[in-house]
Parts: structure tokens; sequence; C-alpha cells
């Protein structure tokens, strides 16, 4: 029997650790709006809370393991990826979601990012994109945009950034997306696609940072700076991700972009097992 949501509940009470609350994210970050999104995709693809784990790592979006109701693992820096990894081939029926920064799944733990894509394992990873190490002073990152400011380039960025769709396509992403905190509705349609899309599916959230990188590049603060970066956007689904780099102040393109189908990990491997058997029985 399904469980009516009365005027007084919260329909994401149940997924949220109430007694953590109040959070650790700043006004203004968009974190907390891209969980949202994240929890109610839960409902959207009809998964049963049982069978999904959540896997993060350090920094600002690290947290989000330890404030949903799921099991879910905090590991350690930029390792999120090979840990979920094991976890999904230690049991396959799990429904595994990588939630966790830009620092944490592109720079410190970049390796594990392309090749998970190639193998093609079968979980979505969420990354969190606010263009520094927020949680650790600000540091210029490796999605900075050229000419960004940060206390590890007070002058500019003068290192080429990555372009993160293009880059997990490239690798072999079955399923790619990029979205702004404030794209409400397509990230929670998008997050819910990529839960039941078998392969590697990524999403990218483009978010506010208002403390370090919003304040060090003079960008509107508060709810104001999602703003910006909504209005900057426009929605291209289907555009090759080679054309989606990221600019400090000019268009943002969004949209999903890549939407296909290939054998998993998990599929390849049954194939072997099953090739390995019937050698043996010759």
């Amino acid at each position: 029997m399904t469980k009516m949501v009365t005027v007084d509940e919260n329909p994401i009470d149940s997924f949220i650790r109430v007694d953590r609350i109040p959070h650790i994210w700043c006004a203004g970050c968009g974190i907390g709006p891209a969980t949202g999104c994240f929890i109610r995709a839960i409902g959207r693809a009809e998964i049963n809370q049982d069978k999904i784990s959540v896997v993060s790592g350090i920094g600002c979006t690290g947290r989000v393991a330890g404030y949903v109701k799921l099991d879910s693992f905090h590991t350690t820096h930029g390792r999120a990826i090979p840990f979920a990894t094991g976890l999904k081939l230690g049991n396959p029926e799990l429904n595994v979601v990588v939630f966790s920064g830009d620092g944490d799944l592109v720079a410190i733990g970049g390796n594990h990012l392309i090749h998970s894509a190639r193998r093609n394992i079968d979980m979505t990873v969420i990354c969190i994109n606010n263009f520094n190490y927020g949680m650790t002073g600000g540091q210029m990152g490796a999605t900075t945009p050229l000419d960004a400011r940060s206390t590890t380039s007070p002058y500019g960025n003068f290192e080429y950034p990555f372009n993160l769709p293009y880059l997990v396509a490239a690798s072999g992403a079955t399923y790619v997306a990029r979205w702004t905190v404030l794209h409400v509705r397509e990230l929670e349609k998008s997050i819910a696609e990529a839960l039941i899309k078998p392969g590697f599916s990524f999403i990218e959230v483009i978010s506010p940072c208002p403390t370090v990188y919003g304040r060090q590049n003079k960008l509107p603060r508060g709810l104001d700076e999602m703003r910006s970066y909504q209005e900057r956007s426009i929605i291209r689904d289907g555009a090759d991700p080679k054309d989606a780099e990221l600019s400090l102040d000019g268009l943002i393109v969004v949209g999903k972009f890549v939407d296909i189908d290939r054998p998993t990990l998990w599929d390849c491997y049954q194939q072997v097992l099953e090739r390995a058997r019937k050698q043996r029985k010759l």
C-alpha cells in the first residue's frame, strides 16, 4: 500500500538524516538543491531505497553521503569511484551512485574517472562542479576556467581546464549530461534517467561556491550567482561534448549530450566467464 504524504510532511524527509541538520554548506551553495534533485529522482525512477548505495569522497560535496538516509560510504580523497567499483562488482544488484565534487572526482581521482568510463562500469556519477577546491580554501583545480581567480591563481588561471562531458564521453561513458543547479526539473529528470541506464552515467552539475570562488571572481552573491549561471545557459540536447567548453563568463552549454548503449563491464565479465567454462569442458 502506498503511503500518502500529508500537507505537513516533506516528501524527502524519509531520505534525509534530519538529526544531522543543519548542514555545513554555506548560504548560496548549490550542493543542497542538487541533493534535493537526486532524492526526488530516486522516486521518479521508482528505485527501491534499500538497493541504493551512495559513495562520496572528500570535500564539500562529499558530505552528501552523511546526510542521506541511504547505505552510504564516505571514502578517502579521490577514491570514491574505485570504492564504488568494488561495491558494484561485489553486489551487482545494487544501484551505486557516486556523488562528489570536481576536486575529488576529476583532479585527485581523475585517473579513476576515465578508466571507469572506459570499462563502462554500471554506476551513476554526479559531479558537482564549483570550479575550485571549496572546502580547503578555494584553490585552483582541474576545472577552474581560464583567467578565473582562486587563492592559488590570484592573477588568473593560465592552465587549460577539463571539459568534463567531452572527457567522459571520449573515455566511453554511455550517458553524459550537464545542468546547473537551477535547472531543477531537467536535472531531476536526467538523474532519474541515469539511475536506470545500464553502464557508466555521468552528470555534471554547475554549482556556485559563493564563499570562495564567487568572492574571488566578484560574482553575484547568494541566489543571484545561481541565477547568473542559469541565465548564461543554453540547452542543446545532443550537442557534441567537445563544443561544451566552459569559460569564466561565457555561454554554458547544458543538456543531455550522450545516451548510447554498449556492454557493461559486468556483461563482458559474464561473457568471458562463459567462454572459460566452455573451454574447461573441452
